[in-house]
């Protein structure tokens, strides 16, 4: 079970701030992704390209980075 929390944009997207999803041990970015398009469609995923994951204090787009217990989807921030 992996906690996945969204913000900015992306919580707007999929209409909820978290949610745990079931995913195997072994899930990477990748797979996380592909679940997140599958579940809410296929309009999510140029959003989903261009999202950052914070897993840890790690920040990456690399679909082969293994998840952890919570996964933070950090769409790209304006501003400065």
């Amino acid at each position: 079970m992996v906690e996945v929390r969204y913000f900015a944009a992306i919580a707007d997207a999929v209409g909820k701030s978290s949610e745990r999803l079931d995913l195997s041990a072994e899930a990477t970015v990748g797979d996380l992704r592909r679940t997140l398009a599958t579940t809410y469609g296929p309009d999510l995923e140029p959003m989903l390209k261009v999202c950052a994951f914070l897993i840890g204090d790690e920040l990456t787009r690399d679909e082969a980075m293994p998840l952890t217990a919570r996964v933070d989807v950090l769409p790209p921030f304006a501003g400065g």
